[in-house]
């Protein structure tokens, strides 16, 4: 199989870095999907979430509240204003969707966008 690297930056350093399958990101004009060898483009991201299938299959999330990204065929990078990475068991895990809800509803002014970042991380948080 595959992979690229993914690069995930905020102003407060690297949120993410490392070798993926694929990636879902929340762009302006809907959510895309980037596979290895993908067509390169350079896009504005809306506030939402960011799906990552990581080199070893396993999942990982990240809300961000908006951001622009550069795919190329074998990396995408992203650079974020502020992002959560939802990750870590009990406690830790609710606690990281509580910031990953707050973060995105406060950037975007989309209800759909809301709607659908909500969904994504409350079903995250059924799968933790």
């Amino acid at each position: 199989m595959e992979k690229m690297k993914l690069e995930l930056v905020t102003p407060n350093g690297i949120i993410f870095s490392g070798d993926i399958k694929s990636a879902t990101l929340p762009g302006s004009e809907g959510e895309f999907g980037v596979l290895p060898e993908h067509a390169g483009t350079v896009t504005i991201l809306n506030a939402g979430v960011i799906e990552i299938v990581k080199a070893d299959g396993t999942e990982e999330m990240v809300a961000i509240n908006w951001g622009t990204a550069k795919v190329e065929e074998t990396k995408i990078t992203v650079l974020a204003d502020g992002a959560v990475a939802i990750s870590g068991s009990g406690g830790d895990i609710a606690k990281s969707l509580e910031e990953a809800k707050a973060l995105v509803q406060s950037m975007s002014n989309s209800d759909v966008a809301i709607a659908s970042a909500t969904a994504k991380l409350e079903a995250a948080a059924k799968a933790f």
